[in-house]
Order: structure tokens, then C-alpha cells, then sequence
């Protein structure tokens, strides 16, 4: 079954680049952006969208699904496999992040001219 857009957890988000997330919030979508299990416990239709601004497409009940997805599990399988490369590699990129923000703390911030001036006059006078 295509991706029901109508459904409450169904997020769809483009980014100034031109790229464009569209998935299920619970993560019960194991072939998204293609397409939500037949028989999806948690889908919801969407009851309000106050607030919210529609393109000129509005809210389908589906979103299109491209002609090149198969039938077997292998879509699946494959979107599993490069979550599990990128949940590999994310706690040590985050510990290289956390690394390069306490390098950057433990530098001590640059002095004025009337502070160097007093320190030196401090060194003299010991």
C-alpha cells in the first residue's frame, strides 16, 4: 500500500536545499517513503490541520509510489541495513562533536589591553 498521507503520523518536510523527508513519525513504515504496511496498527486519519498552509496538491489520501518498487521484502531489508550504518557511526561522530566543543571551552578567552597592561605590571612588581 502507498504511503497514506491522510494518516496523523505521516510527516512530510522539505528543507531550503530541495530535499524532501517524508516518513511515519512511529517508525511503523518499513519501506518508507514507498509504502505503510497493508495492515498498520496505529494509522490514524488526520482529523484538524489548523494552522497548517496546503500547497496546490493539498492532502491525498496516497502518495505516489514509483513503478520500480518490487514486491519482496529486499526494499525493507535495504532501508534496515543503511539505518544500521548510520546508528554505527552517529555516537562517535556526536563524541567528536562533544570533543571539538570542550577543545573550544577550555581556551582562555582573549584579554584587553588594560588587563595585559595590569598583569605585567603585577609580573614587576614580584
Amino acid at each position: 500500500m502507498p504511503m497514506r498521507t491522510n494518516c496523523r503520523h505521516y510527516e512530510s518536510r522539505s528543507y531550503s536545499n530541495g530535499d524532501t523527508v517524508r516518513k511515519c513519525n512511529l517508525d511503523l513504515a518499513p519501506e518508507a517513503p514507498w509504502r505503510c504496511p497493508d495492515d498498520c496498527p496505529k494509522y490514524t486519519p488526520r482529523r484538524l490541520d489548523a494552522g497548517w498552509q496546503h500547497g496546490s496538491l493539498g492532502v491525498q489520501n496516497f502518495a505516489s509510489e514509483p513503478d520500480s518498487i518490487g514486491t519482496d521484502e529486499s526494499i525493507g531489508d535495504l532501508l534496515d541495513a543503511a539505518e544500521e550504518i548510520v546508528n554505527a557511526i552517529a555516537s562517535d561522530v556526536l563524541a567528536e562533536v562533544e570533543a571539538e566543543k570542550h577543545k573550544k571551552a577550555r581556551r582562555l578567552p582573549r584579554l584587553s589591553k588594560k588587563a595585559r597592561a595590569k598583569n605585567r605590571k603585577k609580573k614587576k612588581k614580584r
